[in-house]
């Protein structure tokens, strides 16, 4: 007859050892919050909320479905990847030049698509979470569809 036992956080993905966290992320020109919850084992969502600090008004909400696994031998270690959706609210101006020459001052709406792709350490004795990531994405309307100063990030996390 054999017993075993094991101890997780309570709530707590056996694949993530946190269930929410909530903190920053940032880029040389990129600055706002997230917050990632795991729905069940691997499977994760994102939701971000950024801006671009070296134009004028600028904000996007991002949605991301992440999907985690363990590669390497540190379970500390996990690597995800997935994609989402997002709603840019961007000034003409910095966004798209062409249609500011044609309707002059004011801010536009575009939807558009992201991937992700990334590494994040789960710090043992601490309650925090780093990463970092690869998140290209595509704007559907606007001059500027693909913004590569913005695909990039790291975050940082507080988990419970």
């Amino acid at each position: 007859m054999a017993v075993q036992a094991n101890a997780q956080r309570r709530g707590a993905s056996a694949s993530s050892n946190y269930e929410t966290a909530v903190g920053i992320r940032v880029n040389p020109w990129l600055v706002g919050g997230t917050i990632k919850h795991f729905i069940a084992g691997p499977h994760a969502i994102e939701g971000l909320i950024t801006t671009n600090v070296s134009n004028r008004s600028n904000v996007t909400f991002t949605a991301l479905y992440e999907y985690h696994i363990a590669p390497f031998p540190k379970p500390e270690f996990r690597l995800y990847f997935g994609g989402g959706v997002h709603l840019g609210i961007y000034d003409r101006f910095d966004y798209d030049h062409d249609r500011w020459l044609r309707h002059g001052n004011g801010t536009y709406v575009t939807p558009g698509m992201d991937g992700i792709v990334g590494l994040e350490y789960k710090f043992k004795k601490i309650p925090l979470v780093v990463s970092g990531d690869l998140k290209p994405f595509f704007n559907f309307t606007g001059e500027t569809n693909f913004v590569g100063e913005e695909i990039g990030g790291a975050s940082v996390r507080y988990t419970f």
